[in-house]
């Protein structure tokens, strides 16, 4: 049997930066994007649940791909072993990021 890739993928969203795993990584053919299949999570049969990783979950529930800017990814990285999916915030510093268009409320 093959061994499936798994690649963890490190982005920015909405001013926190998200680490997930996937088994499909590609260039999009929409201009600008990395195009990211079959999102890995851990399995629900552990004793200890993490919340964000639930959130994670809950997030991407029924999403089949997902498009990605490339000014949004931070890194991807082919690895062994899947981790914990994990939400951090980001830390101001020097570094600014590049701008993005207001988002429009429906409210």
């Amino acid at each position: 049997m093959a061994q499936k890739n798994i690649y963890r993928v490190i982005y920015i969203n909405e001013d926190e930066v998200y680490e997930l795993y996937a088994t499909n990584v590609y260039n999009s053919e929409l201009y600008g994007f990395v195009e990211v299949e079959t999102w890995l999570f851990g399995e629900r049969s552990q004793l200890l649940v993490d919340p964000a990783e639930e959130k994670l979950k809950g997030a991407f529930s029924g999403v089949t791909r997902s498009f990605i800017p490339m000014t949004s990814i931070i890194r991807i990285d082919e690895v062994e072993q899947q981790g914990a999916a994990k939400i951090s915030s980001v830390k101001s510093g020097t570094v600014s990021s590049f701008p993005r268009p207001p988002v429009k409320s429906d409210r």
